[in-house]
């Protein structure tokens, strides 16, 4: 019989790396909690016409990376595409109007955290079931919540010990911005076509800006020599892109402008940001978080028109940019029974200390003193408290700190056992 394994590019998060994963996860949430976000969650499953119009056909994503299926309908019925979700933004959108949180408050802001899915070939730090982080800003025009949104992604980075932190911008205008940047940019490929790869030209009628993203070398080579994306905005637009230069100036965030930067979602407008750091066991593929304006989705997708801007960023990467793992904290005690009677004296102790937010771990196999001290030293704990017939009669523990070699066993009340193992 086959041996049942995890599907190709789904990975399972043990005890040991997930403590990492909690500290990263707490970090943002305390972040974003602090500049006003609140947390919202979704469903992993929407019907796929939501990431068709949100976040458009003519994307890979869309065109060949979504987990989509037909869902089961009665007889003579048929069943309706659902999909996986690829990304965040779309259904924090739809929730967003769904929930008619549009006529409750001028600005909402919103963060998430949660696994996508989408069906590329998995890589380091990139799979099929990966998680992200992001935030979502509803009814701001910016450009100060953007370059705020920014300066909060490079104070998170700093504090998870990210090096290297670089911030590159740039605009992709409004719709009169793209229309004649679209135009300027086909006049300039079309007579390259056939140089370009394989995939980009594929895209290059549905979506030419993506082959400014393009790795593969000859396409980098032309996107070189590309009209500017910044030479075509609008009075309008250059104004939003110099504003936000101004506030991250005015908050001493440092930033690049980089006129080729483009990212692999339609729904983008005016700004458009890529954090990348170094670091840890990251590589050349240093894009940590991306994001940008999105101000015409919601009205694609049947709300009032509302500007609105966001980032997600790949935690699995995030936490290859980190390093190697700081000590992270683990046990407080392991409780020990002297004899197997007294097990049940060491569960009333334990949940005593645990109330009292302290972590502890007990062996109620009935082993030997000796084995349960020899498990305690393996577990990390800090502490080893024993209990047996003379402790429960003086209403004492006795003591033994793990970490000093050669501790002197201490005998301690019970009653300021907590403080005690605090202190």
């Amino acid at each position: 019989m086959a041996k049942l394994r995890t599907v190709k590019g789904m990975n399972d998060v043990l005890p040991g790396e997930i403590e990492r994963w909690h500290r990263l996860e707490q970090a943002f949430r305390d972040r974003a909690e602090r500049y006003g976000f609140a947390e919202v969650r979704t469903p992993l499953v929407e019907h796929t016409e939501l990431f068709e119009r949100g976040i458009g056909e003519a994307t890979d994503i869309v065109d060949k990376e979504m987990y989509t299926f037909t869902d089961k309908a009665g007889e003579g019925k048929s069943g309706k595409r659902l999909t996986l979700r690829p990304e965040g933004t779309a259904s924090c959108v739809r929730a967003y109007l769904q929930h008619n949180v549009q006529g409750q408050e001028p600005v909402t802001k919103w963060y998430y955290l949660g696994p996508m899915y989408r069906r590329e070939r998995p890589a380091k730090g990139r799979y099929r079931q990966f998680y992200q982080a992001g935030c979502e800003v509803y009814g701001d025009p910016g450009p100060y919540v953007d370059a705020e949104l920014i300066d909060m992604l490079v104070g998170l980075l700093g504090e998870l010990g990210v090096r290297d932190v670089e911030v590159l911008i740039n605009s992709l205008g409004g719709a009169t911005t793209r229309t004649r940047y679209r135009e300027a940019l086909l006049a300039y490929l079309r007579p390259r076509a056939a140089e370009l790869s394989e995939d980009s030209q594929r895209r290059l009628e549905r979506n030419p800006l993506r082959v400014l993203d393009s790795k593969a070398p000859q396409d980098q080579e032309i996107a070189a020599g590309a009209p500017r994306v910044l030479d075509f905005l609008s009075d309008e637009d250059a104004a939003h892109f110099d504003g936000l230069r101004a506030t991250l100036d005015a908050l001493g965030t440092p930033y690049t402008v980089e006129p080729r930067l483009v990212r692999g979602l339609d729904y983008y407008t005016r700004t458009l940001f890529e954090v990348r750091g170094r670091g840890g066991e990251l590589g050349a593929q240093n894009a940590l978080c991306g994001g940008g304006r999105y101000d015409d989705m919601i009205a694609q997708l049947g709300g009032k028109p509302t500007p609105a801007i966001g980032f997600a960023l790949g935690i699995e990467r995030l936490l290859l940019a980190m390093g190697p793992a700081d000590a992270e904290a683990g046990l407080d005690a392991f409780l020990a029974a002297q004899r197997p009677e007294d097990r049940p004296a060491v569960l009333v102790l334990a949940r005593t200390l645990r109330e009292a937010g302290l972590r502890v771990e007990t062996d109620l196999r009935g082993n030997s003193l000796k084995s349960q001290l020899r498990r305690a030293d393996k577990s990390g704990a800090r502490f080893a408290v024993v209990l047996g017939e003379a402790e429960q009669t003086q209403g004492t523990a006795k003591v033994t700190d793990l970490r000093q070699q050669n501790a002197e066993r201490r005998e301690i009340p019970q009653a300021e056992l907590v403080e005690a193992l605090r202190a």
